[in-house]
């Protein structure tokens, strides 16, 4: 049988000093915390990571009278199917820098068009031809465009 070894008096730790009581004249410390992101601030930040990766035509689009499953559109374009992976890639990691969850993506960039859905921000890249194909920016003509970047 095994005997545990109690401690002696000598060898006890000291005990934690207890804090100083803070004096009524020293204010207490301020905690800083971060301003809540909008969906336009998101919609925004997307946008200027596409152009960051180099995107064309560029527009958001303010959904919120016209529509109820999103709040914005951002709507760009990509020379090659390598950028519109590079733009879809650039922007997911944007919007998720600003605490955006990524809830849906489709398309791939041998297809000429790629849709990232963050809920109130859903992005499209488009290659030319697939942009001339679906036309979102005339289907979506009663959005009121707040940004356009050319």
């Amino acid at each position: 049988m095994r005997r545990l070894k109690t401690q002696s008096p000598k060898t006890r730790s000291p005990k934690a000093k207890s804090p100083k009581p803070r004096s009524l004249k020293t204010p207490a410390p301020k905690i800083r915390r971060k301003k809540a992101l909008t969906g336009l601030d998101r919609a925004r930040a997307a946008a200027e990571a596409a152009s960051d990766k180099q995107a064309s035509d560029i527009i958001l689009l303010d959904l919120r009278p016209t529509c109820d499953f999103t709040d914005y559109f951002v709507i760009c374009s990509a020379d090659s199917g390598p950028q519109v992976e590079a733009i879809a890639d650039g922007v997911e990691q944007a919007m998720s820098d600003t605490g955006a969850r990524l809830h849906h993506k489709e398309g791939a960039s041998d297809s000429g068009w790629m849709l990232l859905d963050f809920s109130d921000v859903v992005v499209h890249v488009f290659s030319p031809e697939a942009r001339r194909l679906y036309q979102l920016d005339k289907v979506w003509t009663e959005a009121k465009t707040i940004l356009r970047i050319q």
